[in-house]
């Protein structure tokens, strides 16, 4: 079995060359919090190992045995969150260090059970899809909603959960997933905008904007 240390590798460049595409180990360094040269050591290891290729100067990238037990951790983890979400009643921005503690002690009958539980959830609080046992991942088509035009109603299907501040300001706005938006304006000197959630009309900046992922309506 991978040690917890080797999962949350394979999650995290999961995760970063999602986003990104591409993952150098820098990147890796800041997203895990470790020493540069901590990182390029377990890089090299995981290489060795069959886990993910590395070219100096490209970056890192994972083969198909490493993107598949990375994909384990990742439904482990997201199912966590939709439970402490749907049946303990956290916050979505207290969840994620709650998840990266028990994705690693969960069993596949414990597993299966809080799928079962939650009635198969496709996706976890903030909108990210939840892979299937047999290592699918749903596409979820969205733009952000700073690429929304004036006058446009709009419903969120993601935010992005790498700021828990961010979180909370959006759950203090009333923003969660399945919300319509409708937005009025955008300030053009500084690309805030004018925005209308149900009855509610409020100004948000372009930083909480661009961190929030819509579908026409």
């Amino acid at each position: 079995m991978p040690s917890e240390q080797i999962e949350n590798y394979l999650k995290n460049i999961y995760k970063i060359q999602s986003v990104e595409g591409k993952v150098s180990t820098s990147s890796l360094s800041e997203k895990l919090q470790i020493s540069p040269a901590s990182v390029s050591e377990m890089v090299k290891k995981l290489a060795d190992e069959g886990s993910l290729t590395h070219t100096p100067y490209k970056g890192v990238e994972l083969t198909e045995s490493g993107k598949r037990a990375a994909l384990k951790i990742v439904r482990k983890h997201r199912l966590w969150e939709m439970f402490l979400v749907e049946v303990l009643h956290f916050g979505w921005d207290e969840i994620d260090e709650e998840a990266e503690k028990l994705e690693h002690i969960m069993s596949g009958k414990m597993e299966d059970k809080i799928d079962e539980v939650l009635g198969f959830p496709s996706v976890d609080p903030h909108g990210d899809p939840i892979p299937t046992k047999s290592g699918t991942v749903k596409t979820i088509r969205s733009f952000a909603l700073t690429d929304v035009e004036e006058g446009s109603t709009v419903r969120v299907v993601r935010v992005n959960d790498a700021n828990a501040e961010l979180l909370q300001y959006a759950s203090s706005i009333g923003l969660s997933l399945n919300k319509k938006i409708a937005l009025k304006q955008r300030m053009k000197f500084d690309n805030s905008l004018i925005i209308k959630i149900g009855s509610k009309e409020m100004t948000i900046s372009a930083t909480l904007a661009e961190n929030i992922f819509v579908e026409s309506v």
